[in-house]
């Protein structure tokens, strides 16, 4: 009876080698997806908490002994910022992959579930190629630049004013109180002759670079939050994730036939004008197509097996307004 249901117009969602997937299959698979991808997700949560945990933990350690006894180098807590800022950059890396499965959950949150629950129960059309997309095509959401930026601000900051802090503290206190910055200065000096100066500027010159990129980092999420809230279609964490859309032109003898496949299976809109070939001055239908770049290879497909004579042109568009993608400004 089951089997019957699907099999008829409108229960079957989608079919392979002969199994059918109803509606109820495919809530049921969503499900177990999202499921997954929260697992994921907080995974990498956890591993972001990690990280910093032995920046945390390190840095409490180099503390404790560089001011347990005036006789402890200062040079420790030149290591324990090294050794920071590693822990940054493999933070960064992470968050760069926390931030890829946050954003497929937030697909799954606010274009599944949240539809389910208000009318008129309808998900924005492009978000299964959103979804798509990110499983096709993976890639990280932010740049290492503004993730290491981003992880800076929230936790790293605090932990490298600290240890920069505590750094000039230790030259200045020990072996004895420093009477004046040139003394300071001179105890600042490493092994291999580097010279106390070329120390504190090259410690700040870091600080001030990562100062630095935190507040071009807040900058742009400023600006990336605006455009969020002026869009209506802001639900999404990463707008460079957004499907880019594409205008297919195919011109064809053969208009019903290709129209009719990329309405019913692309479920996208098609325009027809006429044309003329100048060269042999017969007369062409033009196809009109906007659809998004996952669906390119479904339409070639359509055109080949309809109209293998068809000539086909795609274009990138920046934008497209209108039904199924950016709404009217």
């Amino acid at each position: 009876m089951a089997d019957e249901e699907l099999k008829e117009p409108g229960n079957e969602t989608w079919s392979y080698h002969g199994y059918h997937l109803g509606a109820g299959n495919f809530t049921t698979a969503m499900v177990h997806y999202y499921r997954a991808e929260v697992t994921r997700t907080n995974t990498w949560r956890n591993r972001l908490d990690t990280t910093t945990n032995w920046a945390v933990v390190t840095t409490a350690a180099a503390l404790t002994f560089t001011f347990s006894s005036p006789q402890n180098p200062h040079i420790v807590m030149l290591l324990v910022i090294a050794l920071s800022l590693v822990f940054l950059r493999m933070e960064a890396r992470r968050y760069s992959y926390y931030s890829l499965w946050y954003h497929r959950v937030r697909l799954l949150e606010t274009e599944f579930f949240a539809k389910m629950l208000a009318p008129p129960f309808e998900p924005s059309h492009d978000w299964g190629d959103a979804m798509v997309e990110t499983l096709m095509n993976p890639s990280f959401p932010i740049s290492r630049f503004e993730a290491m930026g981003v992880r800076y601000r929230r936790n790293y900051v605090w932990l490298f004013t600290l240890s920069v802090l505590s750094w000039l503290t230790k030259l200045w206190m020990h072996p004895e109180p420093a009477s004046s910055v040139q003394v300071m200065i001179a105890r600042a000096e490493i092994g291999f002759n580097i010279h106390g100066i070329w120390v504190v500027a090259a410690v700040g010159l870091l600080y001030l670079l990562l100062t630095a990129m935190m507040i071009v980092v807040i900058i742009r999420e400023r600006h990336a939050n605006q455009a969020l809230r002026d869009n209506p279609r802001g639900r999404r964490m990463f707008p460079s994730l957004q499907p880019q859309p594409s205008l297919a032109i195919i011109i064809t003898q053969k208009r019903a036939e290709l129209s009719a496949r990329i309405l019913h299976e692309l479920q996208r809109g098609v325009t027809a004008v006429s044309g003329t070939g100048m060269y042999s001055g017969e007369a062409r239908d033009v196809l009109l197509c906007a659809l998004t770049g996952i669906q390119m290879a479904h339409l070639q497909r359509i055109v080949n097996e309809v109209d293998p004579h068809a000539f086909l042109v795609i274009t990138q568009a920046s934008s497209i307004r209108g039904q199924g993608f950016s709404p009217p400004s």
